[in-house]
């Protein structure tokens, strides 16, 4: 990590995030910090998805400090994707099937010029690309924890969160429709997918996390050491028909969502929030998601 103030930064500018901010954000908020802070920079202005990822698989790593990312959270998760994955590749790893991952080699860091920013809203408790520019100047360094997805045979990705069903139904059609402005975007989405509401048949396996009860500071701290993380005859198995399933590695705090999507786990706990909604009317689903609009009834 950083153990000094970064002197030479990889910067990614995705100039289709959000309203097409995200260049006049870097060029007018982001570059002229770095410069007062003698940081170098080589900037690639992504032209196409996936332009970041085959950047990173490529570039000499070791020649920087760390890698910034300018976008919302699409782009944050390609980058993140793509330096985890050439973690994988310098240590000789099958990136086929990643079972013990390898420790990204520089840090990454993560100005917020999207739609909802959840990383940079979770990471720094506010979307302010200055806010964010400061911390990467100060080399300040926050763990995160970071999922696999994979098949029994493959890795799909490495990512914070995923969702099946309604979540993940949104989100694609909000991408579909990427023409129209964000707001509008993102209200069609939700109404389209609201109106079409279905169940998902599926079968989900979890491990649930021991968790200590609050006691005495000594007696919690001996009982945090004899948690382990358990062993097969512990996972647990639900099947049946489900509105939503999310799997989140980090709270995903955003504006709809002042205490996150997942507000009982933490940025670098180690755990995963696995929310499942089943099946139900839309009137009692609607509830549910106006949940996460308070920070009370969490």
């Amino acid at each position: 990590g950083f153990q000094n103030r970064p002197k030479s930064l990889k910067v990614f500018v995705n100039p289709s995030s959000h309203k097409r901010e995200a260049t006049s954000i870097y060029y007018e908020k982001v570059a002229p910090l770095f410069k007062l802070a003698d940081i170098k920079t080589d900037v690639t202005v992504t032209e196409y998805e996936g332009h970041a990822l085959s950047v990173l698989k490529e570039c000499e790593l070791q020649a920087f400090d760390g890698v910034v990312c300018v976008g919302g959270d699409g782009s944050v998760s390609e980058v993140a994707h793509g330096l985890l994955l050439r973690a994988q590749m310098d240590a000789e790893k099958d990136t086929e099937y990643v079972s013990e991952p390898v420790r990204a080699p520089v840090p990454l860091g993560v100005i917020p010029a999207g739609t909802t920013n959840i990383l940079a809203h979770t990471l720094y408790g506010i979307k302010h690309a200055v806010t964010a520019t400061l911390h990467i100047v100060m080399g300040h360094i926050q763990a995160v924890d970071v999922c696999t997805f994979s098949t029994p045979s493959k890795l799909l990705r490495f990512g914070f969160s995923a969702m099946f069903g309604f979540g993940a139904r949104t989100l694609a059609l909000a991408e579909k429709h990427r023409w129209m402005p964000s707001s509008q975007r993102k209200d069609f989405a939700f109404i389209k997918t609201m109106a079409d509401l279905k169940p998902e048949e599926c079968e989900l396996s979890f491990l649930p996390l021991q968790i200590p009860q609050e006691d005495t500071h000594e007696k919690d701290k001996k009982k945090k050491e004899r948690t382990k993380k358990g062993s097969k005859d512990q996972w647990q198995k639900i099947q049946g028909h489900f509105l939503n399933v999310s799997i989140m590695a980090i709270p995903c705090l955003c504006s709809m969502a002042p205490r996150g999507l997942a507000p009982n786990t933490r940025l670098n706990n180690g755990s995963m929030a696995l929310i499942v909604v089943q099946n139900t009317s839309r009137t009692e689903f609607i509830k549910h998601l106006k949940r996460y609009t308070s920070a009370k009834n969490q």
